[in-house]
């Protein structure tokens, strides 16, 4: 009898577990800390940093070189999506189809994809944890949100617009 309510207990976790976590799915975040990847230093240039509660304080928030490589010249204009993708990720391609999409039809937005696949050791100074991540970068390079998971459209409309010209 014991057993049968020790499984139950367990499918229920589970189902409770997976229901919460769908929720959180798509969902845009704000960013986690203040400094503009690929400078270290903050966004208010007051020279001091903000530890944010979920982000380690010795993590470096810089982009790899690889990846500034690929991302050209962050002109100080425009917002650029960048997705961080693996090869044999389904949810990858419908965000890669959606966040192409957008960029196209938007003026100052391009989009750009990187397969962590290639570069796993960028996902530690990203700290991206899954895939597909997309970070929502301004024209300085700093992180203005992400989005975990395929991004929902209209929400990701809605957080983008204040920040396009």
């Amino acid at each position: 009898m014991t057993g049968w309510v020790v499984l139950l207990a367990v499918v229920a976790a589970t189902l409770v577990f997976g229901v919460i976590w769908r929720a959180r799915e798509g969902r845009v975040r704000p960013a986690a800390t203040t400094t503009p990847l690929g400078t270290g230093e903050p966004a208010d240039g007051s020279g001091k940093t903000e530890a944010s509660a979920d982000v380690a304080p010795d993590v470096p928030d810089q982009l790899p070189d690889g990846l500034r490589a690929r991302l050209g010249d962050l002109d100080g204009t425009g917002v650029t999506l960048l997705q961080l993708s693996t090869t044999f990720c389904a949810p990858c391609r419908h965000t890669r189809i959606l966040l192409a999409d957008l960029a196209q039809r938007t003026e100052g937005m391009r989009h750009v994809e990187v397969d962590l696949t290639d570069h796993p050791e960028w996902s530690t100074p990203l700290r991206v944890h899954r895939t597909p991540t997309t970070l929502a970068l301004d024209g300085s390079g700093k992180e203005l949100f992400r989005v975990g998971g395929v991004p929902r459209r209209d929400e990701l409309t809605a957080a983008l617009r204040p920040h396009l010209p």
